[in-house]
């Protein structure tokens, strides 16, 4: 016989049902909006190919990307980030764009302090940048500029880099932003030496098949940020123009070369403070020879 529920009883449930549900969600609003942003996910990777030298054998690259200070992103945060990125002991530390959100807000005293954090990173084989659409937007560029540089950092616009290291060398390649600077693949490989490994850095990751053809090897990017805010089964609600298809972590692409992308998921956030699902992300590569 099938129980019969009173009014009142319906009224009872259905209340606590509602409940639950408003209950879920502003635990799901606390949980993106003031945890998961303070997250923190290290990725550990291993890079192998016939062209990397001998002598780069278990080199270690730290790659950290779009910070976007002065957003939610503070400069306690990237002091903190900037620990433990030494605690990696790494030999290379690249950052692949992004560093401010809104330069045109950002002032002399705040320059000089992310000067002096950026000071403290520490690389024995070289700190190396490139520009991200923010960056450049906000009349950023020479100020982007003028921090990395004081900061210890080599930018890459356009360009290459051959680094040495026991008689052996892998070049380092930076290109421009795909949104708001002028990328050429042309012009960033204008002095590289045949038959040797190459690593671009990218802010945008949908270049990766132009990589490719341009024989590249190894690209390292950012700015999808996750999507910042993920859903179960499906994924990002919303990657920027040049991060639409690939959106994060590690993808394998045919072209005149085959190149391994990584996408990383960034530090900070922007135009929303929140993250869910995509959790905040430095990623460590080693180098692995296969000679």
């Amino acid at each position: 016989m099938a129980k019969k529920y009173s009014r009142r009883s319906f009224l009872k449930q259905s209340l606590r049902f509602f409940l639950s549900l408003f209950g879920l969600a502003g635990s799901g609003y606390l949980y993106s909006r003031f945890i998961e942003p303070k997250r923190l996910q290290i990725r550990e990777l291993d890079i192998s190919h016939e062209l990397i030298p001998h002598a780069f054998h278990n080199k270690r690259i730290v790659q950290f990307s779009d910070t976007h200070l002065g957003f939610q992103y503070t400069l306690e945060q990237l002091n903190k980030h900037v620990e433990k990125i030494n605690s990696l002991r790494p030999d290379f530390i690249f950052f692949t764009g992004d560093l401010l959100d809104r330069p045109d807000h950002y002032g002399p005293s705040e320059t000089n302090l992310t000067i002096s954090v950026l000071q403290k990173l520490k690389a024995p084989f070289g700190k190396f940048a490139v520009y991200g659409n923010h960056d450049h937007g906000g009349y950023g560029t020479n100020l982007y500029e003028l921090i990395m540089e004081a900061g210890g950092f080599h930018l890459l616009r356009n360009h290459s880099f051959e680094l040495n290291h026991l008689n052996e060398s892998i070049y380092l390649l930076g290109i421009d932003d795909a949104s708001l600077g002028q990328p050429s693949f042309s012009q960033t490989k204008r002095n590289v030496k045949d038959g040797r490994y190459l690593i671009l850095l990218s802010h945008a990751p949908d270049l990766a098949g132009e990589a490719a053809d341009a024989g590249i090897h190894l690209q390292l990017s950012g700015h999808s940020h996750g999507g910042q805010i993920q859903l179960p089964w499906y994924g990002a609600l919303y990657t920027p123009p040049y991060a639409e298809i690939y959106k994060e972590g590690r993808y394998e692409i045919k072209g005149k070369t085959p190149l391994t992308l990584y996408v990383n998921r960034g530090l900070g956030t922007t135009r929303l403070p929140f993250r869910f699902l995509s959790v905040p992300e430095i990623t460590v590569f080693t180098l692995k020879s296969l000679r």
